[in-house]
């Protein structure tokens, strides 16, 4: 399981940004090249971020990079950024399988011989980018996640953003159903009040009861909310450590089943206990056997 609890967009066209990007601890940066900058900055912004993935140190953050559309700058955006091994593609507007394949077969005529693969991350804006959500998740090997643009998806279809996020709960549900189907995350859309903390940490409960694995961020001030949303607590480690114990037990002793606190453990529970105890291990909250 790869750690994207937060995913921050930095603008492309922004130096400034992009060179202290890594000061900020996001778990991946999105150097974005597409809402960010306007048309006539296009070119100058490309050139940036390249110039960035090249030379500035992003520590543990994962890079990736917010392409244009294929059918605008998108293909130039790839020719110019893939050789300079991003971690990333995060591709706009993503409607079918065949926008992601068509992607892929450009990312692999752009990446240099032994280049570590890029991965593709799917950011669904569109009625019907949610209606295809599953088949967009196994469109190709790269994928990595889907990732919910909200704001492009209520406009299209007549509604209004609100702080209960009602108009977009079937958007949500449709992409974690989907990305847990086909075996990646699925990454949560960004809360746009940078100044409601309270709001924000909301949203982001709701996101991750619902199964989201992060959220986009477009504020550094944002991460310290969502990062105390998505680390596991310390009586969620504890009843995780209690459950891989009690299964051990259990198995010990010739049996799958087991109870604890007069519940029944079985395997979803123990997968869940072991997704809770991986995340810990991941952020240093507990020692390499879980405990």
């Amino acid at each position: 399981m790869d750690l994207r609890r937060s995913m921050l967009f930095l603008p492309g066209n922004n130096p400034g940004m992009l060179q202290n990007g890594g000061v900020f601890e996001a778990d991946a940066v999105i150097l974005d090249l597409e809402d960010a900058v306007a048309p006539r900055e296009k070119d100058a912004a490309r050139l940036l971020v390249a110039q960035a993935l090249q030379s500035v140190d992003y520590g543990r953050s994962e890079k990736v990079v917010r392409i244009n559309t294929l059918d605008t700058y998108g293909k130039q955006d790839i020719k110019a950024v893939v050789p300079c091994s991003p971690d990333g593609i995060l591709l706009p507007k993503v409607q079918s399988a065949a926008d992601v394949q068509q992607a892929a077969a450009l990312i692999d005529a752009a990446e240099r011989p032994g280049q570590k693969k890029v991965r593709i991350f799917a950011l669904i804006e569109t009625p019907g980018g949610v209606e295809q959500a599953y088949g967009i998740a196994t469109a190709d090997p790269r994928m990595a996640a889907l990732v919910l643009g909200a704001e492009d998806y209520t406009a299209a279809i007549g509604s209004q953003r609100t702080p209960a996020g009602t108009e977009i709960l079937h958007a949500r549900s449709s992409l974690v159903n989907a990305a847990a189907a086909a075996g990646i995350q699925a990454v949560d859309t960004p809360f746009t009040d940078v100044n409601d903390d309270a709001g924000l940490a909301n949203d982001t409960r709701f996101a991750k009861s619902l199964g989201f694995k992060g959220k986009l961020s477009i504020n550094p001030r944002q991460l310290e909310v969502i990062y105390s949303v998505f680390n596991p607590e310390a009586a969620e480690i504890d009843w995780a450590q209690q459950v891989v114990a009690a299964i051990r037990q259990a198995e010990a002793e010739g049996s799958g089943v087991a109870s604890l606190h007069g519940k029944m453990v079985d395997a979803p529970i123990v997968n869940r206990a072991e997704r809770i105890l991986f995340l810990a291990r991941l952020l240093g909250l507990v020692g390499g056997d879980g405990q």
